[in-house]
């Protein structure tokens, strides 16, 4: 398949360069575009919108720590990096019209191989969830 824009589900932590490195190599490939999205779970969804940091520069609710860690993300890949969109609450929850907005037809997600995750698999829940393809990268 072709792909066109891939959107890569980060987390604040360096693993997630696993992720960009991937979707870097699939968009060379296939002279696809990139986007980042980065869902902060920790409080609940305490901003129901999911913001475009390319665009808007307000940041809201995100404190300037977590703008220069997705900034720093956005430096290291290889590729331009079209939007980096940022929310609050489940990302599965906002995939579906994330994904339809921005024209996404691959989704790229990390899946780590630990205790936690082989009791409960949020990659499992994406898959269930995402509308598009799904590459789920061992991280």
């Amino acid at each position: 398949m072709n792909y066109k824009h891939i959107l890569v589900a980060l987390e604040l932590t360096d693993e997630s360069k696993v992720l960009i490195d991937k979707a870097t190599y699939l968009a060379k490939l296939t002279n696809a575009e990139v986007s980042f999205i980065h869902i902060d779970g920790s409080h609940g969804e305490i901003y129901p919108e999911v913001v475009d940091l390319q665009a808007d520069t307000n940041h809201p609710p995100f404190g300037e720590h977590t703008i220069e860690q997705i900034r720093a993300f956005e430096s290291y890949s290889s590729v331009p990096v079209k939007r980096i969109l940022m929310g609050t609450g489940d990302l599965a929850d906002k995939l579906a019209a994330t994904i339809e907005e921005n024209d996404v037809d691959l989704l790229l997600c990390g899946h780590h191989h630990d205790f936690w995750s082989k009791i409960v698999s949020y990659s499992k829940h994406l898959v269930d969830s995402s509308p598009v393809d799904i590459l789920v990268v061992p991280i």
